[in-house]
This record gives C-alpha cells, structure tokens and sequence, in this order.
C-alpha cells in the first residue's frame, strides 16, 4: 500500500512539473554541436527522457533554471510603412474613428448653443409664452425640439459644408487631423461672422486684450463665438420687444375696462389670456414670428 501511495505521488509530481514547463515562456531547444554536446549559448536543452520526472533528482534537473533567449520585438510602426509605403495615405483605425465620434457627442451641445441660432429661438419663444401669460403651454421640450429643429433647417448648407470639407475627408484617411479640424470650422466661422455685429465683436477684442486683425482669419474662433453669442441674444431681445408690445396693448385696454365697470376683484389676466390667444391665433402669429426669425439670418 505505501509503494502505491509513493507511486501516485510521484505521478502527480511528475505531472506538475510538465505543467509548469509547458507554460514557460522559453523558446523551443537548440540542437547542440554534435562533436561536443555543449549547446549553443541561449539555447535551452530539451528534455530528452520525460520519465525521469519521477525521481526527485530528475524533477531537479528538469527545474534547473536555464538561459531565455532575449525577446527582439517587431516594430509595428516599420511594418506598416513598409507595407502601405512612407508617403501613403493611412486610414483611421475604427477605434480611432470610434473614440472620435464619442468625444465629438460630448461637444455637440456647447457647439448647438455657441454656434448656432438655436439661442435665438428658445430665448424668443420663451419670451413669447410669458407674453402671452402662459406658465407651461408649450412645454419646454417642445419648445426646445422646435428650435432644435430650426436649427438644423437653417444650418443645413453650413453642416454639409463643413462635412464634406474637413470631416469627410478626415475620416477616408486623406487629411491630418490639424487640416480637418481648420477646414471643418471654416464654414461655422463664416455664418458666425457673417451673422455677428461689429460693436460686439470690438467688445469681445477688448475683453480679450486681443490687437486689431488685419483680416477675419486672425480673429480666433474662441473669440468669434463670443461675439456671435452677444449678437444672437441682443437680436433675440430686439424681437421680444416687438412681441411683448401687442399684447402689454391686450393687457391695458382688459384692465382699463375692467376698472371702469367697477370690476375691481375681476383679475386681469383671467380676462386678457383668451383675447391673446385670440388675437395671436387670427394673426398667425407662430407663421410670421418662424418666418421673420429665419429671415433675419444671414445664409
């Protein structure tokens, strides 16, 4: 019973130890001279007699710690020049392409708002709920959603623009990323300058201790936004005015009656709501106010 039990040990020994070299890193065994037997340096021996693993002092021998060759790594960057040449044009990798499109997601929102008339919609038909006295109708997502898509209605031709000339060509592999990124913000800074008045242009020069230009190229974009985002709020504030007025018209002539036939607990507003809505509806307003809004925009 104790040879059986001695047996089984050594096998089990013996298995682990063929476990253990399996998956050692070493390189496959160099033959050796055969006049002197003494393998080249570097070369590990191989193992010749696997059944000496079941004796203590093959088990040694086989654990006896020998030389690894020395790993030459491949540079990848040399493989591929020399595979698709120095001076050819190297696709973006999906990876890339995939990081990118992620970290653009994240600048979308800035970009809607800085760069875009999206401000000059929300900020008037906000403007136009108070007007009319309405707390939640519309909502805010729909108004939110109409100047969304506004937006993108009025900055279409600028998008495709800026699609085809810097990104287009980036992601195809045949433009720098320095080259895409300038000739994407051609077309924004364009229909921002195009859309942004000089006083407040100079105001943000002066904030930003910058010189006078020599041309609109030298302006920074930085800059530009800024200046485009005074100019969109003054304009949305100019077209407020001009809503507010009709209806503060509703609401003096609904309090001045109200006060003359001694209807003094009578609120105002309660009375006034409806004649807005009326008027507004039988006018067309939501028509002549999308319609003067898109027209005041330089495309």
């Amino acid at each position: 019973m104790n040879g059986l039990f001695a047996k089984a040990r050594r096998a089990l020994v013996a298995l682990g130890c063929a476990g253990l070299l399996a998956m050692s890193p070493v390189a496959a065994a160099a033959p050796g001279d055969p006049a002197t037997g003494i393998a080249p340096p570097g070369a590990v021996p191989a193992l010749q007699n696997p059944a000496s693993l079941t004796t203590p002092a093959g088990v040694a021998r086989a654990l006896t710690p020998t030389t690894v060759r020395p790993n030459t790594g491949v540079d990848a960057a040399s493989l591929l020049a020399s595979a698709v040449g120095e001076d050819a044009p190297v696709p973006t990798s999906t990876a890339v392409r995939m990081l990118l499109f992620l970290t653009g997601l994240s600048f979308i929102p800035a970009m809607l708002i800085v760069m875009t008339p999206f401000v000059r919609f929300v900020v008037v038909f906000s403007m136009l709920r108070q007007a009319l006295g309405l707390q939640q109708s519309p909502p805010n997502q729909v108004l939110i959603g109409l100047s969304l898509f506004l937006t993108m209605l009025v900055m279409e031709p600028t998008f495709t623009a800026a699609w085809n000339g810097g990104l287009a060509p980036f992601l195809d592999g045949n433009m720098q990323a320095g080259d895409a990124m300038t000739s994407t913000l051609a077309p924004l800074r364009e229909f921002m300058l195009a859309n942004t008045r000089r006083a407040d242009m100079a105001t943000i020069m002066d904030v930003a201790r910058l010189g006078t230009p020599e041309t609109l190229a030298d302006i920074p974009t930085s800059a530009v936004a800024s200046a485009y985002v005074l100019s969109e709020l003054k304009t949305a504030f100019v077209i407020a005015v001009y809503v507010f007025i009709p209806f503060l018209v509703v609401d003096i002539i609904v309090s001045s009656v109200l006060l003359g036939m001694g209807m003094m607990m009578m609120p105002p507003a309660l009375v006034s709501l409806p004649m807005k809505l009326m008027v507004f509806v039988l006018m067309d307003g939501w028509g002549l106010l999308v319609r003067d809004l898109v027209a005041g925009i330089a495309r």
